[in-house]
């Protein structure tokens, strides 16, 4: 009679503190996976039944939390024969039993499109009274870096001090960041520190100008950046000051020219207004003019008293001529049109009408008689 079976479940009970000779799960693979998001992952866990085994068979996949403040969150259950995949909703349509029939003796489970947040320990629990059994697999999911962003700062002139800069917003730890050069002699510049994604390139010299690519990588794959550096040489300072210094003395000697121009402008203008005033003060007024019937009336009026003047009294009255046009001498205002002057009759004209001659006195500007 073969006793190892007898002793292989007397040797369970004792170590295992359980019941060993009934259903037991009999998967041997990792009990640690690592996936990348985006990937499925199998969680296997194949289970036998024993003959006593004669209860309902209850299959939960649930997930452990990672510390005791939290509780334990059932993933997937198989009871009465009928499967139940909807009782965690982050995972909710992306997780399934591997066989349409887990009473088989297949309870492993399948996950899809992978996440970060998929993390954690997840525990098989196969129940069938009075067998029962469980086992944990820690699943890690584990993001490839997103494209990093490289940039560079600093001076971009020789004898200067620049940084070289490449980071990953996304992926999971340990991330790795590697410089290479593209262009020249593929070498990184002799003076060159490498920190993390980080490059100082210090005293920089044009040899140094040229495409540097940063990777960054970890176990899940690697993505790549370029940035471009030129390196030239530093500007003449003294140049520039002297042209700056140069066109803000050219925009004071404008400014004077424009202020100066301005000034002399109005000047003249105040100028030509004085001596347009001045010149109409100095024009006499015009000389009033009498019609013809009212000089025969005047000098029907005035024959009674000139014709006692005797020939002697007239050589007083011959001192100016006023029968003569004033002078042209005096300019007239600007503001006024040239009076045409005054019609002349002839002599015998006037004395066939019955004229005589009549001295008259010279006025002032004011009217009265000189």
């Amino acid at each position: 009679m073969d006793l190892r079976p007898s002793c292989l479940c007397l040797f369970n009970i004792i170590l295992l503190a359980g019941p060993a000779c009934g259903l037991q799960i009999t998967s041997t693979g990792p009990t640690s996976i690592e996936k990348a998001s985006g990937e499925t992952v199998k969680l296997d866990c194949q289970f036998t039944l024993a003959a006593e085994d004669s209860g309902p068979l209850d299959i939960e996949w649930s997930l452990q939390p990672s510390d005791n403040q939290k509780k334990e969150e059932v993933v997937i259950v198989y009871s009465g024969d009928r499967a139940f995949e909807h009782y965690y909703e982050p995972l909710k349509g992306r997780v399934h039993f591997n066989s349409p029939d887990p009473k088989n003796g297949d309870a492993s489970m399948n996950i899809m499109g992978l996440k970060a947040t998929d993390t954690g320990t997840y525990q098989c629990k196969v129940k069938k009274v009075p067998g029962i059994s469980s086992r944990k697999i820690l699943l890690t999911v584990m993001v490839r870096p997103s494209k990093p962003r490289c940039y560079a700062e600093g001076q971009t002139h020789a004898g200067k001090d620049m940084v070289l800069r490449c980071s990953s917003v996304e992926g999971t730890q340990p991330l790795q960041y590697i410089w290479e050069r593209t262009t020249g002699n593929k070498l990184l510049p002799p003076l060159a520190v490498l920190v993390g994604g980080t490059m100082s390139l210090r005293n920089a010299t044009e040899a140094a100008s040229g495409t540097y690519k940063c990777i960054a990588k970890n176990r899940i794959g690697t993505e790549e950046c370029l940035v471009e550096v030129n390196i030239t040489q530093p500007p003449n300072t003294a140049g520039v000051i002297a042209g700056v210094v140069i066109c803000i003395l050219l925009v004071l000697i404008l400014l004077a020219l424009l202020l100066f121009c301005c000034c002399r402008a109005r000047n003249k203008k105040k100028y030509e207004k004085e001596i347009a005033y001045e010149i109409r003060e100095d024009v006499p007024p015009p000389k009033s003019r009498v019609s013809t019937a009212r000089s025969f009336t005047s000098v029907g009026s005035q024959r009674s008293s000139l014709g006692s003047m005797s020939p002697s009294n007239l050589h007083e009255y011959t001192k100016p001529q006023y029968d003569k046009i004033p002078s042209e001498e005096y300019e007239r205002p600007p503001s006024h049109a040239p009076i045409p002057p005054p019609s002349r009759m002839a002599g015998p004209n006037l004395s066939r009408m019955g004229a005589i001659p009549v001295m008259v006195p010279a006025q002032n500007r004011d009217g009265s008689i000189v």
